[in-house]
């Protein structure tokens, strides 16, 4: 006969449990509405830029038959070495949120090393670094507290030392990896090479509208526009992962939440067959003992 007191104390935990995941659900959910409004708008800026750049880009390549004189569009550059910047949460009981992330990272270096191609991983997020610290893979950079709260100034940062890498020669080419947002049921895993820049990907752009840039002024601006497109890359990067880790807790606690509350139901009906177990056999012993008295 199972324990009644042992089953209504796991009633009371699951219960408890139960309480936490709604109450967590409720807060990622509040978050979400935020983060997806700023992510929209991020979203928006990330566009322009993009096509400034692009229009920039294929004004000078039109100037100069088809060719851009810039290390950063040097796509035939012989590849001996990448870095790959990747962003996790800081947190965990988002699902597979992080899972996915780091099973992509894991993949390209697989994918390189057979290549022999060396890898540098610059980490962003708690759960990526102690995943790979975990399995005693050497990380270049690491960043925590970044991803729970994007900072454009420190995003800028952590992207110039790996621009500043690939500007000397240290790395050949650069990836940046994020789970992002594509809707409140759904995220998107996103892999996106920033440098060297492929002017064939640039976004197009149905703006007649041109530019005009003094000859001299070219790779200068050339130059500028692409520093701010690296950057708000990052950013964006960042603020579009937050977005993203939100609607898979809130996902995760609400399937935890419905799992606690079906657990709740079958532990009452066990509840309930052992209570009437235990009547039951309290009935039998006392009309046997009636019938032995007779």
């Amino acid at each position: 006969m199972a324990n009644l007191k042992e089953i209504q104390r796991k009633i009371k935990s699951v219960s408890n449990t139960q309480k936490t995941t709604r109450a967590m659900k409720l807060v990622s959910t509040a978050k979400l509405r935020r983060a997806e409004e700023l992510a929209r708008r991020s979203r928006l800026y990330a566009d322009k830029l993009n096509e400034v750049l692009s229009k920039i880009a294929r004004g000078i390549a039109n100037s100069k038959n088809g060719e851009i004189e810039s290390l950063y569009f040097d796509t035939e550059r012989e590849v001996k070495r990448v870095a790959i910047v990747f962003v996790t949460a800081d947190k965990g009981l988002c699902g597979a949120f992080n899972h996915r992330t780091i099973k992509e990272v894991n993949r390209l270096v697989k994918e390189f090393q057979s290549q022999d191609i060396e890898v540098d991983l610059h980490a962003i997020g708690k759960k990526g670094i102690e995943y790979f610290k975990f399995n005693r893979v050497e990380l270049a950079n690491s960043e925590t507290g970044l991803s729970s709260a994007p900072d454009y100034e420190k995003a800028s940062k952590l992207i110039s030392k790996v621009v500043d890498d690939f500007a000397n020669g240290r790395v050949d080419k650069v990836f940046l990896i994020h789970n992002g947002y594509k809707n409140m049921i759904t995220q998107e895993l996103k892999t996106q090479q920033l440098l060297p820049v492929d002017g064939s990907k640039l976004g197009a752009s149905n703006d007649s509208s041109q530019f005009e840039i003094e000859a001299y002024d070219e790779e200068v601006v050339l130059e500028a526009v692409l520093k701010k497109y690296l950057e708000y890359s990052i950013y964006y990067s960042l603020i579009d992962s937050l977005a993203a880790e939100h609607s898979a807790r809130m996902q995760a606690m609400d399937a935890a939440t419905n799992n606690a509350k079906e657990m709740v139901r079958n532990l009452k009906l066990q509840f309930n067959k052992a209570r009437q177990e235990a009547i039951t056999t309290e009935l039998v012993e006392i009309i046997s003992g009636v019938e032995s008295m007779k």
